[in-house]
């Protein structure tokens, strides 16, 4: 009877553990704010992918909605622009003594938040599209294929 009962209890952990793995996969991004300047923009972000191919798979499926809806990116007559996901955490602070990041387009004292960037995509007529991630940074191809991309620039 105890060997049973350590089966049923493992069992029931497995599946606990396997329904929160899933939620945690399949729950939807939620932005929170969009702070623009110019071909820049910081968009403060809940519940993003995990791993890098679902962070960039996200942007190409949801690029067309956020230039509706939120009006980025917002290229510069170059075709420059830089979008940078941040996770909003604990919601906006005060600036206090710490290196957090505000934005001007909101009144003090709670504009800032901690700097916890998770993606960010930059584009350059010479480049073209950067994803920039924990992991590294990728290149989007002109044929759709994403790769690994090492920068060849050295600083001296």
């Amino acid at each position: 009877m105890k060997g049973k009962c350590k089966v049923t209890f493992v069992a029931l952990v497995v599946v606990i553990l396997l329904g929160l793995l899933i939620w945690i996969l399949v729950r939807p991004v939620k932005i929170v704010a969009v702070h623009k300047k110019g071909e820049f923009a910081s968009v403060l972000v809940e519940n993003f992918p995990l791993s890098d191919r679902g962070k960039m798979n996200w942007w190409l499926k949801n690029q067309k909605t956020l230039t509706e809806q939120y009006g980025i990116p917002a290229p510069a007559k170059d075709s420059y622009f830089y979008v940078t996901f941040w996770k909003f955490g604990d919601g906006y602070k005060e600036e206090g003594k710490y290196d957090r990041l505000c934005f001007d387009d909101m009144k003090p004292p709670k504009n800032c938040i901690e700097k916890d960037a998770v993606f960010s995509v930059s584009h350059s007529r010479n480049l073209g599209t950067v994803f920039t991630t924990y992991e590294g940074r990728y290149k989007l191809q002109e044929n759709g294929e994403i790769v690994a991309y090492k920068s060849t620039f050295e600083a001296r």
